[in-house]
């Protein structure tokens, strides 16, 4: 049975964080990727409903899953049943959605350690109901103090890195933000201390979860870097094997680690000893002698680990069709741009009885705001972002003049002009910023409490399994964040590149936790991973429902497309199957997505308040094993 101190709701959120740290508390394919996407590849079809293999002889089936369920006194998505479970158990014992939020993470650290770990990062959306504010918390990591624009490009050679071998190398590793994000957000709006939301996960860890499909199919297309880098092996690799569907997987290591930290605090990591072994590990990888992989060393010091801080960012926020929509600021591009493709679709009206111009002009909307994103937005801590503009609606109206209704722009098309002088019309361009590779492979998860509270929390380690660096005895994987960088600077006379690497600079991230609010009241909330496919899952999600009239469980479920200002629109086949012929007579060339998984777009979770107090919890009905939501109260 968890314990938890009792309830304190009621009394006000915590006051900003001071400078410093607590002492106490502190889970797209580019064709120049291709080739590792391929290796990295889950197959799968969100068409039809996963067919688990048959657990092994003497194990347990995994867990049951939900996709919906409705009810009272707070509600959960996230992809995995235990961590479900933690954060409902946190909710019934009187913690609020951001307790909640934390030792869900936790527990996903756990049992999604490819996807999600205290060696990443994320960003975080909520809904205050007491000061009925919308708050973002930036826990997106950095890079290391000696990172420079050129770090990624082979000096042998003068050209970028192999993308296999930038991901599998210390070079990847980013400051991991997760441990300070949560310290962050517990002593600005928690109830509960660190220590008490561990617990859960440290249980999970001890006794062990038992291994699902997707776990398996993770593990095994990791299988040969994971072979090559010890302390992966041992932890991953239980005798040598990639774990069998229905046998329990334990990770006494992490056990461990978490304990520690809910003793020692956050400073254990960022300043103190267990920063050191993961300085020690990004600098001399422990890869097995007898590999004949190239795994470079990283360029992380200890005071970079010492200078990292989570921040408290102002949420972006458009209105669209009489709502309020909140994301993330920069470094993420996710809100800048569900934001400026929404402000684009409102200069016109989406038919629900026409789903396929409405489609249309979804596809053309997120062209037009890719084409932006990749020109003006990276960290805002270190580049000019002209957010205000981007989100205005005089440059979305001279953006969506560019949008023919009866056919596709041929992709891909150039950036607008933030500049406030904003014309009628402006003729279409042919050139832009080649689409950069961001591995899709995270995880999202919503919470909402009884008290009106919400949270959209998205977290990762990038790729599937992240560098594929374990610090060892920790039971964690550290991030390959860095390679969401561009990894050459632009040609002499070619525009900026806002995305560059540099000294504790955060790479720029499509992760968009979303909240829609009405009448100031939270309505929506949605996130899913999916690299930069997250943009446009989370915009089809929010067209899906606010403007084609599907319920949530229905717009969620619904086949996707992604148009990332590419030649081709990448879909999953159940789209194409319906959709395909009539978008190609306007001009569309569709094709499926490559993954990984391939054919698979996302995995998203959301959360839609039917009328105050009742809950409706959504997550994937198939996509990735499909996902798990909860309530705490279940109407009848």
């Amino acid at each position: 049975m968890l314990r938890f101190p009792s309830p304190s709701h009621a009394s006000p959120p915590r006051p900003p964080a001071p400078p410093g740290r607590s002492r106490n508390r502190r889970r797209t394919a580019a064709v120049a990727a291709l080739a590792v996407a391929a290796s990295l590849t889950v197959p799968a079809s969100a068409g039809a409903a996963p067919v688990p293999r048959p657990a092994a002889p003497g194990h347990p089936a995994p867990p049951a899953k939900q996709a919906v369920a409705t009810g009272f006194g707070g509600a959960v998505s996230t992809v995995d049943p235990d961590a479900s479970r933690t954060a409902l158990e946190v909710l019934k014992r009187g913690g609020n959605a951001m307790d909640a939020a934390v030792a869900s993470a936790a527990t996903l650290g756990v049992t999604e350690p490819y996807v999600s770990a205290i060696g990443g990062g994320g960003f975080i959306t909520y809904y205050n109901a007491r000061t009925r504010r919308v708050y973002a918390l930036d826990g997106r990591e950095f890079a290391p103090k000696r990172m420079r624009q050129d770090s990624f490009v082979d000096p042998a050679t003068g050209k970028p890195l192999p993308f296999d071998q930038a991901v599998t190398s210390g070079l990847s590793v980013g400051v991991p933000g997760t441990l300070a994000q949560w310290d962050l957000a517990l002593r600005r709006f928690g109830t509960r201390d660190l220590g008490a939301l561990l617990r859960p996960a440290i249980g999970v860890a001890d006794r062990g979860f038992v291994v699902d499909q997707e776990f398996h199919d993770q593990t095994a297309v990791n299988e040969a870097r994971f072979r090559d880098i010890v302390p992966t092996r041992e932890l991953f690799l239980p005798g040598g094997k990639v774990p069998e569907v229905g046998s329990v997987f334990r990770n006494p290591d992490l056990a461990g680690t978490y304990r520690e930290l809910a003793r020692r605090g956050t400073d254990w990591f960022y300043e103190g000893g267990l920063g050191k072994e993961i300085v020690r590990t990004v600098a001399r990888p422990p890869v097995d002698p007898k590999a004949t992989r190239a795994v470079r060393p990283g360029l992380m010091e200890r005071g970079d680990l010492g200078a990292y801080r989570a921040v408290p960012r102002k949420p972006t926020h458009v209105s669209y069709r009489g709502t309020d929509v909140y994301g993330m600021p920069p470094s993420s591009s996710g809100g800048s741009t569900v934001g400026e493709a929404l402000n684009i679709l409102g200069n016109f009206r989406l038919d629900p009885r026409d789903p396929v111009t409405a489609l249309h002009y979804y596809l053309e909307a997120s062209k037009l705001a890719y084409a932006d994103r990749g020109r003006y937005v990276g960290d805002a801590d270190k580049v000019d972002v002209p957010l205000e503009e981007l989100l205005s609606s005089g440059f979305a109206r001279e953006r969506a003049c560019q949008i023919k209704p009866d056919q596709a722009a041929p992709a891909p098309v150039a950036p607008g002009s933030p500049d406030g002088r904003y014309e009628p019309c402006v003729p279409p361009g042919t050139q832009t910023r080649a689409l950069a590779f961001e591995g899709p492979q995270t995880t999202h998860l919503v919470v909402a409490d009884k008290w009106g509270d919400v949270v959209s929390y998205t977290l990762s380690i990038e790729q599937f399994g992240g560098s594929g660096i374990t610090v060892p005895g920790r039971g964690f994987l550290l991030n390959n964040e860095l390679t969401d960088f561009s990894f050459q600077p632009p040609a002499p006379g070619q525009a900026p590149d806002p995305n560059l690497p540099g000294p504790h600079k955060r790479p720029r991230s499509s992760m968009a936790p979303t909240l829609v609010l009405k009448d100031g009241r939270p309505r929506l909330a949605v996130g899913t991973p999916g690299g930069s496919t997250i943009i446009t899952t989370v915009l089809q999600i929010l067209v899906n429902r606010l403007d084609l009239g599907m319920d949530l469980p229905t717009a969620l479920a619904a086949p996707r497309a992604t148009q990332r200002n590419t030649p081709q629109v990448f879909a999953e086949q159940a789209f194409i199957d319906r959709y395909g012929r009539d978008l190609a007579a306007r001009g569309h060339r569709l094709e499926l997505f490559p993954g990984p998984p391939q054919g698979v777009i996302g995995a998203a979770t959301g959360l839609e308040f039917l009328r105050p107090g009742l809950v409706q919890a959504v997550a994937e009905p198939t996509r990735r094993g499909g996902g798990s939501a909860l309530v705490v109260r279940p109407a009848r």
